[in-house]
């Protein structure tokens, strides 16, 4: 598992007009090729009229799968500039379909680049970018006297939130990075005079949104 990695927020389409032509950018996360294509397949469904549906995807923690279609667009011209936009905004596990209406107006193999590239880049933007980071989930269990006073501080400081269980006792779930779990114990153990029990959870990834021109 990667420490740390770009994708997509999730589904997301967008459109732009170039030369009279519709480019709609069709954007989602795929975890598998599979998913990656039933995506496509959904959106060919959806414009089986349009001119092309062509597409890019990258899937895996190395980029292990990565297939970019022209679609009947002259060859190099729609998938790979698509494929060349998500390797430099470095995102992984991730699809994009950009569906073309002609319009009349010849673009040729330079304008096609181009206009691929940008709707492919706006489509992103659109839809958003998230930074995964794996982190350690310590659970932090004290008495309901402490909930206010733990819950306030924990908003306040760099940890987030995981979840709250309100059960006999109030448990919160906070992630922390691996390399910073002692700190985080001597700071919940001074804030509660030890009135406390932690424990280790699991490993998983935390999701925040990153400004899509920052990378």
């Amino acid at each position: 598992m990667l420490a740390q990695y770009f994708t997509v927020k999730g589904y997301g389409e967008h459109e732009i007009i170039i030369e009279k032509s519709r480019f709609i950018c069709y954007v989602s996360r795929a975890t598998t090729e599979e998913e990656a294509q039933s995506f496509i397949q959904e959106i060919k469904k959806k414009h089986w009229n349009a001119n092309h549906n062509c597409s890019a995807y990258l899937i895996g923690a190395h980029d292990q799968i990565q297939k970019a279609n022209d679609d009947g667009e002259p060859s190099g011209t729609a998938g790979v500039p698509m494929l060349e936009v998500l390797k430099k905004r470095k995102l992984k596990d991730t699809v994009v379909v950009v569906t073309r209406y002609f319009g009349g107006i010849k673009l040729g193999a330079g304008g096609l680049i181009r206009a691929y590239g940008k709707s492919t880049s706006e489509g992103l933007n659109h839809t958003g970018i998230v930074e995964r980071k794996l982190m350690r989930v310590m659970q932090t269990k004290v008495d309901y006297t402490l909930l206010g006073k733990i819950e306030n501080e924990l908003r306040q400081s760099r940890y987030t939130i995981k979840d709250i269980h309100y059960l006999e006792d109030v448990t919160f779930d906070a992630y922390v990075e691996e390399g910073g779990k002692e700190a985080f114990q001597e700071w919940i153990i001074e804030l509660t005079n030890g009135r406390c029990i932690i424990a280790e959870g699991d490993m998983l990834y935390l999701e925040q949104d990153v400004s899509a021109a920052s990378i």
